[in-house]
């Protein structure tokens, strides 16, 4: 039986696995034999948390290759309903991301034990999760949503929440996100490029993956 867990404890757990590495992998597994070695691959590079999409049919399969991966923090992204957290969890999914937030999907997550990063594109939006006690968020989409800029603004009204920025996010603009104060981390998916999982070009994704890791040096901004 599931262990429930509370927004607040969710939200410190997420921050944890945000403060692993400047970068979450953001990633779309068609097919599960590439699991193994993709993970593998980014961890080697220095990015442990791993976010597999729920947007292919492999993606659970693939979420329960993962877990078996040593070094490494899976998670399942593309939350939408009750039913994708509850098979997310059984697949071995550790925590969630989800593009929004309802009062369904968080009920779930609670009661599931599933740690949720809850996206959030608005100050109210922003607010709302905070009323609840989650003080981590996904901010999605960042880039359509105003881009560093916006989320230097939620800073101001909204010190106590830190953000990982997601959507639109690539390796030029990455490290503005980072200089943020309120940024802990950004997602993407440039350190895994769909060609090169489908090339099976392990030692190229390992690279990007360094090369992404080491953005972990950016100096914080103050708001």
């Amino acid at each position: 039986m599931s262990q429930p867990i509370t927004p607040q404890e969710a939200s410190l757990e997420t921050e944890r696995l945000c403060r692993l590495a400047p970068v979450i992998p953001v990633l779309v597994v068609e097919r599960v034999a590439d699991a193994r070695p993709l993970a593998e691959a980014l961890i080697a590079g220095g990015l442990p948390a791993l976010e597999v999409t729920l947007r292919s049919a492999a993606a659970l399969d693939a979420i329960a290759e993962m877990a078996r991966v040593e070094g490494g923090v899976v998670g399942a992204g593309t939350l939408i309903t009750p039913q994708d957290v509850m098979r997310a969890k059984a697949a071995g999914a550790r925590f969630g991301v989800s593009p929004g937030a309802t009062p369904a999907l968080l009920e779930a997550c609670e009661a599931e034990g599933l740690p949720l990063l809850p996206g959030a594109a608005s100050a109210s939006e922003a607010m709302a999760l905070l009323e609840r006690g989650y003080s981590v968020q996904k901010f999605f989409p960042a880039a359509p949503a105003g881009g560093p800029a916006f989320l230097k603004a939620l800073g101001g009204p909204l010190p106590q929440i830190r953000f990982c920025a997601t959507g639109g996010i690539c390796a030029t603009t990455a490290p503005v996100y980072l200089r943020l104060e309120n940024a802990l981390c950004v997602g993407g998916s440039w350190v895994a490029p769909r060609a090169l999982i489908r090339a099976g070009d392990w030692p190229a994704i390992t690279a990007l993956a360094r090369t992404a890791a080491a953005l972990g040096g950016t100096a914080p901004q103050r708001l």
